[in-house]
């Protein structure tokens, strides 16, 4: 049964498109992402969804409601992570919990939810002196504290060191635990694949692919995808004259070339001819980034060139 139901959502700001034709579901019980490079419509879409904006095209129902028309109701059963969210620096993580409890008719338990998402020690301890996970944790706890059915989180990970991220990708899976439906919208592809049921691909306010992260990474395993440092510089038009290479990309001190046929023997082949060995080669498996690069042409962490500048547009 779909909780999020969204029609060729189109949004507007002035003369530029924000959100141009978006159609997508979200299932209950599943997590779903909502992907693109900054400024693709993500953000945007969301506020739709949550009832932050007044949609100017398409149809949009939440729970079976409008979110613009019943955003009363819908955030009593709607909790939501926005990006960017702060609060007062001297409010101690208890009295932000209680704050948000007291906006509820049947709030959870503050204290027991804190113990679960890994809060109870620092119940006591303001918002500025919160290290950056624990930050993001009390995010969540507060759009947790209603008890809602649907849960919406947006950039979760952003700035978090590796450590934190993967404890924020654990926390991710236990709000789903609890029986949650997640919607988390992000341009960080590993968070993706690792956790995420199904993801809508955005890109210049669009939906340009919609299927499980497996399905989307399937679409470009036929490509083979090789990485090496070369022992001496050579100009890329070596190996982008080759047949079997379909493309050449810079990382580093890396060379990472995609192709079909005898992509590796003909790529060391022709190195080897020039005098250039291949350090630290290996096959890479194909990505969602690999697939999101096919899909769009460019990187989730692009901005896209046509997107509106205005904070909310994203």
């Amino acid at each position: 049964m779909a909780v999020i139901s969204v029609e060729h959502l189109h949004k507007r700001y002035g003369r530029t498109v924000a959100v141009e034709d978006v159609s997508l579901s979200v299932e209950r019980g599943e997590i779903f992402g909502i992907v693109g490079p900054n400024g693709a419509g993500k953000t945007t879409t969301v506020e739709v969804i949550t009832g932050l904006r007044r949609p100017d095209g398409g149809t949009v129902t939440v729970l079976g409601l409008d979110p613009f028309r019943d955003r009363v109701e819908l955030r009593r059963r709607v909790g939501v992570q926005l990006q960017d969210s702060t609060l007062p620096d001297k409010l101690t993580v208890a009295e932000a919990l209680d704050l948000y409890a007291s906006f509820y008719p049947a709030p959870l338990d503050a204290d027991a939810l804190l113990a679960d998402l890994g809060l109870a020690e620092a119940r006591s301890r303001p918002y500025a002196a919160l290290s950056g996970g624990q930050k993001q944790r009390l995010s969540v706890a507060l759009a947790l504290i209603g008890d809602p059915e649907i849960a919406v989180l947006d950039e979760l990970s952003t700035g978090l060191d590796p450590q934190a991220r993967r404890e924020t990708w654990a926390l991710i899976e236990r709000i789903r635990d609890r029986g949650v439906t997640v919607l988390l919208v992000t341009h960080a592809m590993e968070e993706v694949q690792r956790l995420c049921d199904r993801v809508a691909i955005i890109d210049r306010g669009r939906v340009v692919a919609l299927d499980t992260p497996a399905a989307l990474v399937g679409r470009v395993t036929a490509a083979q995808r090789i990485r090496f440092r070369p022992t001496a510089p050579f100009d890329d038009t070596l190996l982008r004259g080759l047949a079997e290479v379909a493309s050449l990309q810079r990382d580093g001190d890396d060379v990472v070339v995609t192709g079909d046929g005898q992509l590796l023997y003909a790529v060391t082949a022709v190195l080897a001819r020039h005098r250039i060995g291949a350090t630290h080669l290996r096959m890479d498996a194909a990505t969602l980034e690999d697939a999101f690069l096919a899909l769009t042409g460019r990187s989730a962490d692009d901005r896209d060139p046509t997107a509106p500048l205005a904070t909310g547009a994203a």
